[in-house]
């Protein structure tokens, strides 16, 4: 199975296939005339658009699992892999947000110079552009 996040689709191992199958066979939103067909993991209300954030987020929190907490341990991972303008870059954060949360955690990229390495490849744009 085949998930597309972003732009390229990536590999969904088989545990984690069978669950997005099971999931696909049982989704909201899929009866009314505007959604029979819909391609999207999480359908919303209008047709061909999928279900706002703050809704996937409500429903996360229904059933245990803290989005806004998650998202943060997310980034602090994300840190401590990668250096801060990097992370900054990649998900549209602020580079004085990635740089104080990289230095919350511990992380070690405080000398990174993002020099040559620090150009975006041919093509690709930063997925936000305000402060998070």
């Amino acid at each position: 199975m085949l998930l597309r996040l972003g732009e390229s689709p990536s590999l969904i191992p088989t545990p984690v296939a069978d669950l997005l199958l099971k999931h696909i066979a049982h989704r909201d939103n899929m009866n009314t005339a505007a959604n029979p067909a819909s391609r999207w993991l999480f359908p919303g209300r209008g047709a061909g658009q999928p279900a706002r954030p703050d809704h996937l987020s409500a429903l996360l929190n229904e059933i245990g699992v803290p989005a806004a907490a998650a998202r943060g341990a997310a980034i602090r991972q994300q840190l401590l892999d990668m250096p801060a303008p990097v992370v900054a870059d990649a998900l549209g954060y602020h580079h004085k947000t990635t740089t104080r949360l990289r230095n919350e955690t511990g992380g070690t990229w405080s000398r990174y110079g993002p020099g040559a390495c620090g150009r975006s490849p041919a093509g690709w744009a930063p997925r936000g552009t305000g402060d998070s």
